[in-house]
């Protein structure tokens, strides 16, 4: 059963790159133009609908975090869970960033810079800074994708830190948004299904860069204190404060089982999971909505030292009531996770074992030994069952005709 509604466009050779949809899944469209003699309807007094018939309409999922925070990997997990690598358009620009799958579209919010790199070095702003990106055209082009329509959306060259042309983006199943600012628009927002934000601490941040840029990059201490504190100000104003907002966050923070560590190789991972969020329940250890400290190391979990100990019950967190798991510590050998994940509720598995599975399986991922990896795949487990869930409730509903 299929949903039908009408979709007011502009022309179809619009500047506003959004553009008829051209062979969606399971999507029928019609398109008519009617006239008008009113001028406020449309320019010219055209007016173009769309009609889409849909089961399966894009759901729209946000994912926020700073740079080098793991959200390529987070995307490769999660792009796995659905079936099929990801990889860029084929054909298209080969410095696109986006990256397509079998039923997932992952954007990079790079692509709505408004400033190229030049034009962000002659304003002074960095592009954490909202005025460095057009949120008009992202919040647009959004909605035409939820909407099942196709864009032709931006792409930000990495590469030459150029503006290149744009590249055609179909709707699919899952659209992911990620990037700097997901949630930071408010009209955006409102367009996501589900959103996950990744808080790295800044002890773990700085630990993560100095082992990346001292050793693979060749930069000096000095200049990675420089860097960090010169994006310090519009990554407190404008990227941090949408943790608020998101419906999981996963927490990065140092190891509590090593005095003073500052080497960031054993981390404390927390997931925090608000309550009362649609298609969306919580995972819990033991007992829900218990308080629960567990450390499994012992015949059935080989544990080297520091160990690792798990944590689990209720918070709040910016006022909400959040449900909160939390893992200290590392894996030593990932087959034997499937005696933690028997002790875990609500994992939307679809069988005993899939979490460990699925670790298994990207075993050489960054995070694999420890809480980043488990949280990142368990997340990506509960997408799959929010999107099933969100399916199922559309093929339930009534049919409803298009009044146009």
């Amino acid at each position: 059963m299929a949903f039908c509604s009408p979709h007011t466009t502009t022309s179809l050779h619009s500047p506003r790159t959004t553009i008829p949809n051209s062979g969606f899944r399971q999507n029928q469209v019609i398109l008519f133009t009617t006239r008008s003699s009113r001028r406020s309807n449309t320019r010219n007094g055209a007016r173009t609908f769309q009609v889409s018939c849909a089961v399966d309409k894009p759901i729209v999922i946000g994912l926020a975090a700073d740079s080098g925070c793991g959200k390529s990997t987070f995307m490769r997990r999660l792009t796995s869970v659905f079936g099929g690598a990801a990889e860029p358009p084929r054909g298209g620009n080969p410095d696109s960033n986006t990256l397509i799958s079998d039923t997932t579209t992952v954007i990079c919010l790079d692509d709505y810079h408004s400033l190229d790199r030049t034009g962000r070095k002659e304003k002074g702003v960095t592009a954490l800074d909202p005025k460095a990106n057009d949120f008009d055209l992202m919040y647009e082009q959004v909605k035409a994708i939820k909407e099942g329509q196709a864009i032709e959306k931006p792409i930000y060259n990495h590469v030459t830190g150029l503006l290149d042309p744009p590249e055609l983006i179909q709707p699919p199943k899952i659209f992911v948004i990620e990037g700097l600012h997901p949630m930071y628009d408010e009209r955006v927002r409102d367009l996501l299904d589900f959103s996950i934000y990744l808080d790295i601490s800044n002890e773990v941040k700085f630990a993560w860069k100095i082992q990346r840029d001292m050793a693979e990059r060749g930069h000096s201490l000095e200049s990675i204190k420089a860097s960090i504190e010169a994006r310090k100000p519009d990554f407190d104003a404008f990227i941090d404060p949408q943790k608020q907002y998101a419906d999981a966050v996963i927490e990065v923070l140092p190891t509590q089982l090593i005095p003073d560590d500052n080497e960031g190789k054993v981390l404390r991972v927390k997931l925090i999971m608000k309550e009362g969020v649609k298609f969306f329940n919580p995972v819990y250890l033991f007992d829900e909505g218990s308080t629960i400290n567990w450390i499994p190391c012992g015949r059935k979990l080989t544990c080297s030292y520091p160990g690792i100990k798990f944590s689990y019950g209720p918070d709040t967190y910016f006022g909400q009531e959040v449900s909160v798991l939390e893992m200290d510590g590392q894996f030593d050998r990932l087959d034997e996770l499937i005696y933690v994940e028997s002790h875990l509720s609500n994992l939307s598995s679809k069988f005993y074992g899939e979490v460990t599975q699925q670790m298994l399986k990207h075993a050489d991922f960054p995070g694999s030994n420890n809480g980043t990896g488990l949280f990142q795949t368990i997340v990506g487990l509960k997408i799959r069952d929010l999107y099933e869930q969100i399916i199922a409730e559309r093929v339930g509903a009534p049919a409803q005709a298009a009044k146009v």
